[in-house]
């Protein structure tokens, strides 16, 4: 297995796409505002304590005002809530919580109105991000993620990750956090702690008690609603996160990015930093991997199946539905085992497009029926093996007797939605164009223009597939033509990002030429 990591840097911002064995499996845009990421810590202001919710809203600078639950406020509330209004007042001048006199912990069922009042300043960290008409969900429960270890203040807690199965690593990372852990400070251990020398988990914890201390050096004398400490880009914590054996290369397209990311890697893990490639080709680089075409095909209301089959995904309100079709599939061994093979691939291309697209909610999955329990097992069980990949939470139901299987998925961030239709840019959606030779010669008078007028050189046309194959066609095609009048080859290069009738020009920066 390889994985590649594809970075493009737009004007608006900067697109992520993971790529397993070629294969899209997860796409991020990366905007140039980031606030309200999930980790981003605030100090805000209550705003209003609603006991009949046990929650209260809390003011953090967003237009609509953000959701805290009681349940979401953390065992220790009480030494944070401390904290940080002695921090506000001068009164806690170290960040270091060796000699802090922690408080009680809150209880489990109590009542938020007699923790939190109306007005009072209050230190929240961003658990979801604003989705649709609703603000971010917060929790009090502040956590700062590094490369190994998840630092947890006001606990004493050491955790390990339960995907870390042997049990001498298991206790072997426990003596060893135990040994350098500050005092009044937990650690979560990590699934990529597992084998790691002492030296690389001892600079990722020193490394997340530094960001506490900015973190404590930004709350002096803060006034709500402010961003206290934001959380790294997505490009870092993506590498963060997934960075292994298994990444073979890193794109980036901006070199300014590229060495912000070499940087990071080279910081996170020495060494592998070298699979970090700067790209500078003419092709857009979604195109050069791929991306492009497959975000076509997985973005619309109809996914293909490589079998002949398709996917057909609907949102409502309430919840997403996807249908399983076998459409032009015929199997040979009867209906039964077509069935299956169709569900079987289904099942592996759900759990990738649940990802990819990052929806949750609750899903309903209406797979085509089958009649032997025995394959119904076995779908049941190639879905979850397909969704144990997946690093949101998330609950699975066997199928039910109408082939029906129902999923909730953890939902942080907002759907990545991309528009697959196109609206014909020559007919604005009426049904009727300008002839196809007039279209060809719009092109060649805006090549006459740039080449004549603009004293343009080196410039490329851009246009979609099918475009580029016409203006090829023939030994002495359109193109070849343009060479014999205007003495300059003009590239012409197709672009699947580009609609049917819609066409561009690109100078050798590769940057758009306006006309």
């Amino acid at each position: 297995m390889s994985l590649e990591l594809v970075v493009d840097a737009r004007k608006n911002g900067v697109w992520l796409a993971l790529l397993k064995d070629g294969k899209l499996i997860e796409l991020h845009e990366e905007q140039g505002n980031n606030e309200f990421s999930v980790g981003d810590i605030y100090l805000g202001k209550v705003r209003k304590v609603v006991p009949s919710l046990n929650a209260s809203f809390v003011d953090v600078g967003y237009e609509k005002d953000a959701f805290l639950h009681y349940l979401d406020l953390g065992p220790q509330y009480n030494s944070l809530n401390k904290f940080s209004r002695d921090t506000l007042r001068g009164k806690q001048n170290v960040s270091d919580l060796q000699y802090f006199k922690m408080e009680q912990d809150i209880p489990k069922e109590g009542k938020i109105s007699d923790i939190i009042s109306s007005s009072a300043p209050i230190l929240v960290q961003v658990a979801k991000e604003p989705i649709s008409s609703k603000g971010p969900r917060l929790c009090a429960e502040i956590t700062l993620a590094g490369r190994f270890l998840v630092l947890v203040p006001f606990s004493n807690k050491v955790s390990i990750s339960q995907k870390i199965k042997d049990q001498g690593e298991r206790d072997r990372l426990k003596d060893v956090m135990k040994t350098i852990k500050p005092k009044n400070f937990g650690v979560i251990i990590r699934t990529v702690a597992e084998g790691k020398p002492l030296e690389q988990l001892d600079q990722d914890l020193k490394n997340l008690v530094e960001k506490w201390k900015k973190m404590h050096e930004n709350l002096k004398g803060a006034k709500p609603p402010m961003r206290i400490l934001g959380e790294i880009d997505k490009t870092s914590s993506i590498l963060r996160d997934l960075l292994n054996a298994d990444f073979t290369n890193i794109h980036v397209n901006d070199e300014d990015l590229y060495y912000s990311v070499k940087d990071y890697v080279a910081d996170i893990a020495p060494g592998r930093e070298k699979i970090i490639k700067h790209y500078d080709g003419k092709l857009d680089i979604f195109e050069r991997f791929g991306v492009s075409k497959q975000i076509k095909a997985l973005f619309g209301k109809k996914v293909p199946l490589s079998n002949g089959g398709y996917l057909i995904i609907e949102h409502t309100e309430a919840m997403h539905v996807v249908d399983v079709n076998s459409g032009n599939r015929k199997g040979s061994d009867g209906q039964e085992s077509n069935a299956l093979a169709t569900n079987l691939e289904a099942a592996e291309e759900i759990a990738r497009v649940l990802q990819l697209r990052d929806m949750g909610g609750i899903i309903c999955i209406d797979f085509i029926d089958m009649h032997d329990k025995a394959n119904n097992k076995d779908l049941f069980n190639t879905l979850k093996n397909a969704m144990a990949r997946d690093r949101a939470k998330h609950n699975i139901i066997p199928p039910s007797k109408f082939g029906v299987v129902e999923i909730t998925r953890q939902r942080v961030r907002p759907q990545t939605d991309i528009i697959t239709s196109e609206t014909c840019p020559t007919c604005k959606g009426t049904g009727e164009v300008q002839a196809s030779i007039l279209f060809a010669e719009e092109i060649e008078n805006n090549i006459n223009y740039l080449l004549k007028n603009k004293k343009e050189n080196g410039f490329a046309l851009l246009v979609h597939p099918y475009l580029e194959a016409y203006f090829k066609k023939g030994l002495i095609s359109r193109q070849v033509k343009w060479f014999l009048k205007y003495k300059k080859w003009v590239p012409v290069r197709g672009m699947s990002s580009q609609n049917l009738l819609q066409y561009s020009f690109v100078n050798k920066e590769n940057e758009e030429i306006t006309l």
